[in-house]
């Protein structure tokens, strides 16, 4: 434990390495030598800080002759000729925990165990097992997905990899980019929603639980002080609309000017906390899976955590964040609303020109029009809602310390064709006229692609129009 190398490590990120290399000890000694194989996994098991530390005189570093002309291992026969080590802590556990209580130590380095964990724990949760076949049963509509060899059933866990099952699932991600709200916006009419993208089948329902349970416990440690002050923020509740919990990671940003004249945008002297290992892995399925470019890898994110009655009040984005940006939903259903002139109409209660549904676990993506001309905003929740808002900082506004996550640096997307297929349009309308709306910013006048009469704009506190008029064309020189 006085190696130069290992005196660099903490004893939590030395446990997690004893464990990581135990799991591949099989592959790590394959064709070595018994006594290359018992050396290799005795150097591994001193590693662990429990198990070194007062270790009898058999399981402590020695110099042991090596022959290899002697009989050597087949994968998996380690165990019988080296030193068993069984972990007490699971890596989930382990790997979550060292992160958030190490979060303000500029010495966590994590990224190396979380790198091959952490997206298959995301993946995999031993009490999702049935719905995790119930979704590849849907995924391949419902047949198996390995044929019956002679009457026998071949179960699927046992003949998927993990690859294949990304595959599966990302296949199965629904994306929808063809929103389309006219509106005239200086003289000109314009698709307001150009650039609007929304991704849902992203998470799976084991998934989101697993990012909600630790969003709540990030909201504990906040209320505890265990988080950086201006990481935490909980405002007191006067009045409908207002009390929304935000936890901030990445740089921290100032919502309205402040008391010494500071306009909205990231504050460059401010420090929070790092962005946690899972936001990391989140990041790195909205890149893998073709839902932002890797030219847009987020540095910061928001998280937010609505109770009945809080919102957004309209606005666009900072321009201190480039496009795009993305938001996931979790927990509830709820209404976005876009327009190019937005209406507050009373506590949480807007107006605008049109609303678009964020299922639970979507991913909404803003670029375009969509980021920069609409301004969008969260009417009044009807329920407990949490959403996670990640952006990348221009450069140039860096805080002043800021360091780039180095596991974050280099990420693509998978080499999988995005399947038009899967657009949420049914197969029966994929050759129809795209519906639209046109407003008049200036007059508040609006009309339906799919009907003659006007109409008026949508309000927060009714519901959508139906969709069943008959279709019209629309000259859009009128």
């Amino acid at each position: 434990m006085k190696d130069p190398f290992i005196v660099k490590y903490q004893a939590p990120e030395l446990k997690i390495a004893a464990e990581f290399l135990t799991t591949w000890l099989p592959f790590l000694t394959r064709d070595l030598c018994n006594n290359c194989t018992q050396s290799l996994s005795t150097r591994v098991l001193s590693l662990d800080p429990d198990c070194s530390d007062g270790e009898p005189e058999s399981l402590q570093l020695k110099e042991i002759h090596c022959d290899c002309d002697s009989d050597t291992n087949s994968l998996g026969s380690w165990k019988e000729s080296a030193i068993e080590y069984v972990p007490q802590v699971t890596s989930t556990t382990l790997t979550i925990e060292t992160a958030t209580s190490n979060s303000n130590s500029p010495t966590v380095r994590l990224s190396w165990a979380d790198m091959a964990q952490e997206e298959d724990e995301l993946e995999q949760d031993d009490d999702a097992k049935q719905e995790e076949n119930e979704e590849e049963e849907e995924i391949n509509n419902g047949k198996p997905l390995v044929e019956e060899d002679q009457g026998t059933n071949v179960q699927k866990n046992s003949t998927l990899s993990r690859e294949q099952r990304e595959y599966l699932r990302f296949k199965n991600v629904k994306r929808k980019k063809d929103f389309i709200c006219l509106e005239r916006v200086n003289g000109r009419i314009i698709n307001i929603l150009d650039g609007l993208e929304l991704h849902t089948g992203v998470f799976s329902a084991a998934e989101q639980k697993r990012i909600v349970d630790y969003i709540y416990t990030l909201e504990d440690r906040g209320r505890k002080g265990e988080l950086r002050e201006r990481t935490f923020s909980a405002p007191q509740k006067w009045m409908r609309g207002k009390g929304r919990v935000t936890i901030q990671f990445g740089c921290c940003y100032n919502y309205a000017v402040l008391k010494d004249g500071n306009p909205p945008g990231i504050l460059r002297n401010e420090h929070v906390d790092p962005i946690p290992l899972l936001f990391k892995v989140i990041i790195r399925r909205l890149i893998g899976w073709h839902i932002l470019p890797p030219t847009c890898v987020p540095d910061s994110c928001i998280v937010n955590i609505y109770d009945e009655g809080d919102c957004i009040p309209p606005h666009i984005d900072n321009h201190d964040f480039v496009r795009p940006f993305c938001t996931v939903s979790f927990l509830s259903e709820c209404n976005i609303l876009f327009g190019s002139n937005l209406k507050v109409v009373g506590p949480g209660d807007f107006s605008g020109a049109i609303a678009i549904p964020l299922p639970v676990g979507s991913v909404l993506v803003l670029n375009g029009n969509g980021a920069d001309v609409a301004k969008h905003c969260v009417p009044a929740v009807p329920t407990k809602r949490i959403s996670i808002t990640f952006r990348k900082m221009d450069e140039t506004k860096h805080p002043f310390v800021f360091v780039p996550e180095p596991d974050l640096q280099g990420l693509q997307p998978l080499p999988y064709d995005v399947d038009e297929s899967k657009s949420m349009n049914p197969p029966s309308q994929m050759n129809r006229q795209p519906v639209f709306r046109v407003v008049d910013s200036e007059n508040g006048k609006g009309f339906s692609g799919r009907g003659s009469r006007s109409e008026p704009r949508y309000s927060g506190r009714t519901r959508s129009q139906p969709g069943n008029r008959r279709r019209t064309r629309v000259s859009l020189d009128t």
